[in-house]
């Protein structure tokens, strides 16, 4: 009786619990590296209308992957000229690709299991001078 009471209450409480997982919130893919800059103080600056399209705020931490030479690290995005397709490496991070690499820039949040199954990303695909493809948002 008192082992059913125990698995009862084990049970109550992993109902109760609330787990988070982390799943990507934004993504922009292909994106061309239009200049580097070593002498900023870091970051990359990328154009407002991408970060619009894929809700990336000033400031957010973003993991990149360059496809030119597999380089993955991680920085901030700040917004730059709207309107003028920049994807800037600037800092540390402007070692880590030249103009003319292609670049997939994420960020991440956590969501609710509750939530997970029917989240999506918002995700844009860019082309020939970062024109926007595709928008999956």
């Amino acid at each position: 009786m008192l082992a059913e009471a125990r698995m009862r209450n084990k049970s109550e409480r992993e109902k109760s619990v609330t787990m988070l997982v982390y799943l990507l919130k934004s993504k922009i893919h292909r994106a061309e590296v239009t200049a580097a800059n070593i002498a900023y103080e870091g970051s990359m600056t990328i154009d407002p209308d991408f970060m619009d399209k894929v809700g990336l705020l000033p400031y957010e931490k973003i993991l990149c992957s360059n496809l030119a030479n597999a380089a993955r690290f991680e920085t901030y995005a700040i917004p730059g000229d709207r309107a003028s397709g920049d994807i800037i490496l600037n800092g540390a991070a402007a070692h880590l690709g030249k103009p003319g690499d292609r670049l997939t820039i994420m960020s991440f949040t956590q969501i609710h299991t509750s939530k997970a199954k029917a989240w999506k990303p918002r995700v844009i695909v860019l082309g020939d001078n970062n024109a926007v493809l595709n928008e999956r948002v």
